[in-house]
């Protein structure tokens, strides 16, 4: 398995761990910003990263049926996983607002699911996928992603497995300490377009 800090350099080499001073899509400002997809377009480097989560969560969880995973983020992640625990993968995506199986995936009555995102920060879209789950009467085993920055403040109540687990600080506009708000602010990410 890989360490804290070979997996925060590959993050960081990858330009899915970003120091500076951002926007987060919550208008909230922090001095650090975590990008997965940059580390899953390099596949030689999301590999190493993947199979040590993959080695964790082997040693947490006995066995399970299922890997399934929120669009869009955790999708590479959860096939990535997936492939290298044999383990069958699907998506779900938003319709209307509200995550649905589509592309004729199921989960079977009493099926074994673990949820597999890149990011855990609220826990919002794990719990969507986790009410999915009991929707189709299937059982969620785990949560597990790649980084959990959730500061102990998910919603989730159950243990998180991940990779690397970050205490990024984040700040009111009204409430920046000095050496944040001398650097530009950018609005980085999919929800800033």
């Amino acid at each position: 398995m890989l360490s804290l800090e070979e997996s925060l350099k590959i993050l960081k080499e990858t330009n899915a761990l970003l120091e500076g001073h951002f926007i987060l899509s919550s208008g909230l400002h922090s001095p650090q910003y975590v990008q997965c997809a940059q580390l899953m377009s390099k596949p030689d480097k999301a590999k190493e990263i993947c199979l040590s989560l993959s080695e964790k969560i082997n040693d947490a969880f006995d066995d399970f049926d299922l890997i399934l995973s929120p669009a869009m983020g955790g999708i590479v992640v959860g096939y990535e996983i997936g492939r290298l625990l044999n383990k069958h993968t699907i998506f779900s995506e938003r319709v209307n607002g509200m995550f649905k199986l589509r592309r004729d995936f199921l989960i079977n009555k009493n099926q074994k699911v673990l949820i597999v995102e890149d990011v855990i920060t609220t826990g919002k879209s794990s719990l969507e996928c986790s009410k999915l789950v009991n929707d189709y009467g299937g059982k969620t085993i785990g949560f597990a992603c790649i980084i959990d920055r959730s500061n102990g403040k998910s919603l989730i109540k159950n243990k998180i497995i991940s990779q690397v687990k970050l205490n990024i600080p984040t700040y009111t506009s009204n409430n920046l300490p000095k050496d944040l708000a001398a650097i530009k602010a950018i609005k980085p990410g999919s929800r800033n377009l």
